[in-house]
C-alpha cells in the first residue's frame, strides 16, 4: 500500500515538473512597444553569419542590412538595441519563446511562416537561386538531375531546390548559410541552393569558378513579431512607411545592396502585414 502509494505519488510531482518545464517553454506573453521602452531595450534576433543581412565582424560587432534597420527601429522607439544572433532553425523559436521580442533575420515571407509569425510590410527584395559551375551548363530545372546541391536546411532555398530539383538530384542539408557556402567551396557538392547575395561569398572563396544559374523565386523580407501583437507590428509598420519615405532606406539600401529600392507589394497572398 505504502509503495503504491509512493509510485502515485512519485508519477504526480513528475507530471507537475513536466508541466512547468512546458509552461517554461511554451507561448511567450505578448510585448508591446510601451514594455519595451519600460524594460530599455530591444532584443533583436537575427542572423549571425549571412553577410550582407545580418553577420558579427571580427571586432564582434553584428553588423548587415538587418542590423542596421533594426538599429533604426530601436532609434525610433528610444531604446538601444541588443541582438541575439541565430541560426536559420532557430530564428522562429527564438521569437515564439519570448527569447527575443522581435526578428530582423532575413526572414522571407512566406504563407507557411505566416502561420506561425506575424510579418510586417516588406522592406527588403530578394530572390532564390541555384548557384553552379561556369563549365556546367544549368539552365532547366531538369539539368539539376544527378547534381549534388548544397542548402541551409529550413531556409527558402532548402524549399524552392527540393521542389524543382529532379528527384534523382542529391540535396545535403547544412545547419545554416556559411556550411552551405563552405560545402560548395570545399568541392563536397557541385551546386549551391541560396540567395542572391551568397555568389559574393562563393566569388571570394572560388574567384571566377561559379555563377547564378537558376532564379526560383522573388521574395521579399519583413521583421516577424509573435501572432497578435497588435501595437508592436502596427509601431514597426509606421516605421518602414517612415524610412521608405525619408530615404533612411535608400541609405541602407545604397550601402549593402547596391541596387536602387524596388517597389514593394501592397500585399502578398496568405501573407497579412497586420494584425486583424
Amino acid at each position: 500500500m505504502l509503495k503504491s502509494m509512493l509510485t502515485r505519488r512519485n508519477a504526480m510531482l513528475c507530471a507537475a515538473a513536466f508541466a512547468t518545464i512546458a509552461g517554461l517553454a511554451g507561448p511567450a506573453a505578448a510585448i508591446t512597444p510601451d514594455e519595451i521602452k519600460a524594460k530599455g531595450k530591444l532584443v533583436v534576433g537575427i542572423q549571425g553569419d549571412n553577410p550582407p543581412w545580418g553577420f558579427v565582424t571580427s571586432a564582434g560587432k553584428q553588423d548587415g542590412l538587418d542590423a542596421d534597420i533594426a538599429t533604426l527601429y530601436a532609434k525610433e522607439l528610444g531604446v538601444p538595441v541588443e541582438f541575439v544572433p541565430l541560426e536559420v532553425n532557430n530564428r522562429i523559436p527564438a521569437l515564439t519563446t519570448g527569447r527575443v521580442d522581435v526578428l530582423f533575420a532575413t526572414m522571407a515571407m512566406l504563407p507557411d511562416r505566416a502561420k506561425a509569425v506575424q510579418f510586417s510590410k516588406p522592406y527588403v527584395a530578394n530572390a532564390i537561386v541555384l548557384i553552379g559551375p561556369k563549365s556546367m551548363s544549368i539552365k532547366t530545372n531538369e539539368d539539376m538531375a544527378n547534381l549534388t546541391i548544397a542548402v541551409a536546411k529550413g531556409a527558402a532555398q532548402d524549399t524552392q531546390v527540393t521542389k524543382n530539383a529532379p528527384s534523382t538530384a542529391t540535396i545535403r542539408r547544412y545547419d545554416g548559410d556559411a556550411p552551405s557556402v563552405q560545402a560548395l567551396a570545399s568541392g563536397q557538392v557541385q551546386a549551391l541552393g541560396g540567395n542572391i547575395f551568397y555568389m559574393d561569398r562563393v566569388e571570394k572563396a572560388r574567384p571566377g569558378e561559379f555563377e547564378n544559374k537558376l532564379e526560383f523565386q522573388k521574395l521579399y523580407n519583413g521583421a516577424c513579431t509573435r501572432l497578435g501583437e497588435k501595437e508592436i507590428n502596427a509601431s514597426i509598420n509606421a516605421f518602414v512607411d517612415k524610412i521608405k519615405a525619408n530615404g533612411e532606406l535608400k541609405k541602407v539600401y545604397d550601402k549593402w545592396m547596391k541596387v536602387p529600392v524596388p517597389e514593394f507589394p501592397a500585399s502578398l497572398e496568405n501573407i497579412p502585414f497586420t494584425v486583424n
